[in-house]
Parts: structure tokens; sequence; C-alpha cells
């Protein structure tokens, strides 16, 4: 146990004392940029207290720094976080994942025998990676979350349009007057790009790449050949509409086949046991009390 405990004293301090060295050899102009926090305008972030936990990321920021421009693509990471909407820096990310790492290895010296080798590396292992695990989670619940208000935006965008707005109005009414949801907010952050100085084909192939979906990517290709074509973008607009709330109900109803599969898993494991035990239990009682034979 001594042994753990100075083990433990002496990585904090490795890490302490290399960060310290990084943070000096760290240039002025690049700890104020990898200070700073993405935020976005669009969603009216607002600037929040600093907490412990985010001094304490910062802490190791610097030394995270030169991990993150060596070994991690920071494009791919910061898209990920984006997708998920977690405004932190690809450096706090990676100083959460090695918190999490630190926190298994000192529960791993706490509970497990020192003897075994093996927790001593999963269970750290488990640690670091879980963040990712979480982030993934986030993303796929986002996803979920465009899947099933896409079709409704897409028919307030051909009712906008058919009572006279371009489509430009259109998508900016309905981002003002409806209730925030996953794909509104993707579509505010389209118009936040075309304001800034972007084309409409270039936003919303923008979206496309960010959230990688067939049906956002069927959406934005529609807009994009109905404005290189010619085509007016409300007829365009209502054949959408149709294509989006069919590809809806079509995997609505292969989720509710896939349903009963689904239920086998806990049916099987959970509920079949119980009623075993409920029916066969006073059975097994009287035979066990009578005997064998019921001697």
């Amino acid at each position: 146990m001594v042994i753990a405990a100075q083990m433990i004293i002496f990585i904090a301090l490795v890490v302490i004392i290399a960060n310290f060295l990084m943070s000096m050899l760290t240039s002025y102009e690049l700890k104020t940029a990898i200070q700073r926090r993405l935020k976005l305008d669009i969603f009216g972030a607002k600037k929040e207290k600093k907490t412990i936990f985010m001094g304490v990321l910062d802490l190791l920021v610097p030394i995270n720094h030169m991990l993150v421009e060596r070994f991690i693509k920071r494009d791919q990471l910061q898209d990920r976080m984006f997708s998920a909407r977690v405004f932190i820096m690809p450096e706090h990310f990676l100083a959460i994942k090695e918190l999490f790492a630190f926190l298994f290895l000192f529960l791993t010296f706490l509970f497990v025998k020192s003897g075994d080798i093996l927790p001593l590396v999963i269970l750290p292992a488990i640690g670091f990676f879980a963040p990712d695990l979480w982030l993934s989670m986030k993303i796929n619940t986002r996803k979920a979350q465009v899947i099933r208000t896409l079709p409704d935006v897409v028919d307030l965008l051909s009712l906008c349009v058919d009572a006279g707005l371009d489509f430009m109005a259109a998508s900016k009414w309905i981002v003002e007057k409806s209730m925030s949801n996953a794909f509104i907010e993707e579509l505010g952050l389209v118009i936040h790009e075309i304001k800034v100085g972007k084309s409409r084909r270039d936003a919303l192939k923008a979206m496309s790449n960010r959230l990688n979906m067939p049906d956002v990517t069927a959406f934005c290709r529609t807009l994009i050949q109905a404005d290189r074509m010619g085509i007016p973008i409300a007829q365009a607009l209502a054949v959408l509409s149709d294509d989006t709330r069919d590809r809806f109900f079509r995997r609505a109803e292969r989720a509710a086949l896939q349903a009963p599969m689904k239920m086998l898993i806990p049916l099987i494991l959970f509920i079949l046991p119980v009623v075993g035990v409920i029916v066969g239990g006073p059975i097994m009682i009287q035979f066990m009390a009578g005997g064998f034979g019921g001697l």
C-alpha cells in the first residue's frame, strides 16, 4: 500500500514538473490561443464562471497541447466535440481522459491485490477511453434527435416557401419562431455561416459533412441541386418533404419490426427465470418436504 501511494505521488510529481516546463517553454501567443473556449454566439452561450474543475484542466493544457499536436487529429476531435455540443478544447478533453485514467489507477491500487498486474493495465485503459465512449453516445443521441425533428422542419420550410418567402427568410423565421431542437440549431448555424460570408452551397455542404447522416445529406443535396439547376425551391422542398416523411415512417416501421427480437433478450434473462421461480418454486418446496418418491 505504501509503495502504491509512493508510485502515485511520483507520477503526479512528474506530470506537474513536465507541465511546468512546457508552460515555461510555451510562448505567450500560444498560451493565449489555447486558453480560448469554443463558443458560438448563435447558441447564446453565456460566459461561465471558471470552476475548480476547469482550473485543474487548465493546468494540464500546456503539455496536452504538445500531445494533441503530435498524436491526435485536432480537427477531427473538434468536429466530434462540436457534433456532441461539448464546448471545450481538445486539450481539456485529453486532460479529462488523463484524470479518469489516474482515478481508475488510484482505485485499482486501493481495491485490487498488489500481486494482480492485469487490473493495473486494464482499468486505467478503461478510464482513459471512457470519455470517448461518452462522447460517442452524445453524438448518437444528437443524431437521433436530428432524424426525429428533420421531417417537421422540412414541412415548415415547404409551407413558408409556398407562402412567398425565400429560403433564407423562411429558415430565419423558423429558427426565430420555432421551439429550438437539434435540426433547427443546425439550420441556425447555416444561416450564421451565410451571414459571415459563406455561400449557401458551401454552408449546406458544411452541414452535410458535419452531421454525416443520409437524410441530412439528401436534404442538402436537393437544395444545392435546385439552386444549381434553377429549379423552384418550393417544388424541391415539396418533393423533399414527402421523401423525408416517407423515410421517417419506413424507419419507424423497421424499428417496430425489430422490437420483438430485441425484447427476447430481457425476456429470456430476466422474465422467464422469475416465472420459473414462481411456478416451479412451490412444487420444488413440496417435493423437497415430502422427500424423494413421497417417502
